[in-house]
């Protein structure tokens, strides 16, 4: 693969991990315990709170598995091995990558579940 090529899927790869971290941060206040004041907040309101911090919860483990991917491919960038399927060897498709720049495996590797 090409070095502007890399290039371009690095930058990419890294604003992506940037604008991962900045709405973590952004969201962490509503992944915090839901408080038991029945005074200030109703049974109901609590349990709508409840909710939204269990999908927020949700939402950032989602977000915690997409920096572990977007890391691991820049570590594949940084060690030639970006475009290869970890699997086989082979090149990974340039359109696999265009829509998935953390694909670590051809489509065939990926469809048999190795």
């Amino acid at each position: 693969m090409k070095s502007e090529t890399k290039k371009r899927y690095q930058a990419l790869l890294t604003a992506r991990l940037q604008a991962l971290h900045a709405e973590s941060q952004t969201n962490a206040g509503s992944r915090d315990t839901v408080p038991l004041d029945q005074q200030s907040v109703g049974r109901l309101s609590r349990m709508d709170a409840m909710q939204q911090q269990a999908m927020a919860k949700a939402t950032q483990a989602r977000r915690e598995v997409e920096i572990r991917q977007i890391n691991a491919a820049i570590r594949r960038i940084e060690g030639d091995e970006f475009g290869y399927c970890d699997n086989c060897g082979e090149p990974i498709p340039d359109a696999r990558l265009a829509l998935a720049p953390t694909a670590a495996k051809c489509v065939a590797c990926a469809q048999q579940g190795q």
